[in-house]
């Protein structure tokens, strides 16, 4: 059941998880404003987000894992914050977890291991865009030690409305 509390193991994302990942961020493009892709992927598009996300260096992907079943219950993700090299210090992250897997920790344990894992990197500053409202994001992000820093408002336009992104950024 949903609301039963499960043991969760994470651990870097792999080739194998590609379907089930693919999955869970399709939920998020078809259902809410939680991300600006608007069109659905095939695992096959998805691919080389995951392979941009080896299991060492500053772009780190992170799944969480029901400890019984190997379910996936979501990941957490650094990625490049720009493409231009003087950004190259700086990180995107984001985590999402699979809609029946809510309100269990899951993206607490999953930005844990995230920057456990980011640590020894030579990163400086990791930063996180919440499209408004997201309470849960907002409050998840901010026991992490990130800070609000602005909002770009209505910069993106998705189920026929614009939306605002705050914009968080936390040391590394």
């Amino acid at each position: 059941m949903p609301s039963e509390r499960t043991e969760v193991q994470v651990r870097p994302g792999a080739e194998g998880d590609l379907e089930a990942l693919t999955e869970i961020y399709n939920h998020y493009v078809r259902e809410t404003s939680i991300t600006f892709d608007t069109v659905v992927f095939t695992p096959e598009e998805r691919r080389p987000w995951l392979l941009s996300h080896p299991e060492d260096g500053p772009y780190r992907l992170m799944v969480a894992t029901s400890a019984d079943s190997q379910e996936i219950l979501g990941y957490a993700t650094s990625s490049p914050y720009r493409a231009k090299p003087a950004y190259a210090t700086s990180v995107e992250t984001t985590v999402y977890v699979a809609p029946d897997a809510g309100r269990r920790g899951t993206g607490t344990l999953l930005y844990k291991a995230l920057f456990e894992a980011l640590a020894g990197e030579d990163l400086h500053r990791a930063y996180a865009g919440i499209a408004q409202p997201n309470e849960a994001s907002t409050r998840l992000h901010e026991r992490f030690g990130f800070r609000y820093v602005g909002t770009y408002h209505e910069v993106g336009r998705k189920f026929g409305r614009y939306w605002d992104v705050a914009w968080y950024e936390r040391p590394l």
